[in-house]
């Protein structure tokens, strides 16, 4: 009798939320990280490498796995599903940005890398329209964390000398970033062609 209520409670939980909710405990978290995005930004023009910018990075990108565990257990949302991806561009290409800003980064790799982010989310953003979903493949999500790496390598005081650490990274995750893109077009495309001989 135990477990049946431990089970009941568990799955009443995960379907707290209805899909079109938009006021939900995982979105006010991606909502606090967009609002503290700026602070971020401003830290790392005010000194490229300090402790307390390392640390807010820190807990914004980590924050990130907290805002999917806490939607997969009260339910996943449309609304989620938009502002999750993008807090972690806003985050990412800001920060990214800014290090090109104090000269830290070079141009190159972080243009690369917008263009393609806005592409793909275009071009996932159409197909959604058409009620298709692209899901993200494993090189998506580890261009993400080697970005992350990156920029973390880039602001943290004990290897700000080691520039060949975080530019080499950043480089890593240029080359997921456009195998990653091929993937999303080619998966795309064959959702399409599967739709298209369904009617």
């Amino acid at each position: 009798m135990t477990m049946q209520g431990n089970g009941t409670g568990a799955e009443h939980a995960t379907t707290s939320f209805g899909p079109s909710a938009l006021a939900t405990p995982a979105n006010a978290i991606t909502a606090l990280r967009l609002l503290l995005a700026p602070v971020l930004f401003t830290m790392i023009l005010d000194d490229v490498a300090s402790w307390p910018a390392f640390a807010m990075w820190f807990v914004l990108a980590g924050s990130d796995g907290v805002d999917g565990w806490v939607a997969r257990r009260m339910g996943t949302t449309r609304s989620g599903a938009f502002l999750d991806p993008l807090a972690d561009k806003v985050l990412v290409i800001g920060a990214l940005v800014c290090l090109i800003a104090v000269d830290r980064f070079s141009w190159v790799p972080v243009a690369i890398i917008a263009v393609r982010e806005i592409a793909v989310s275009f071009y996932r953003s159409w197909f959604g329209r058409q009620g298709l979903a692209i899901p993200a493949r494993s090189t998506a999500k580890a261009k993400t964390f080697v970005q992350t790496l990156a920029i973390g390598f880039a602001i943290a005081p004990l290897t700000e000398d080691e520039t060949w650490l975080a530019d080499g990274l950043l480089w890593v995750s240029v080359v997921l970033a456009v195998v990653s893109a091929v993937q999303y077009f080619h998966d795309g495309g064959r959702a399409a062609t599967d739709m298209a001989r369904a009617d």
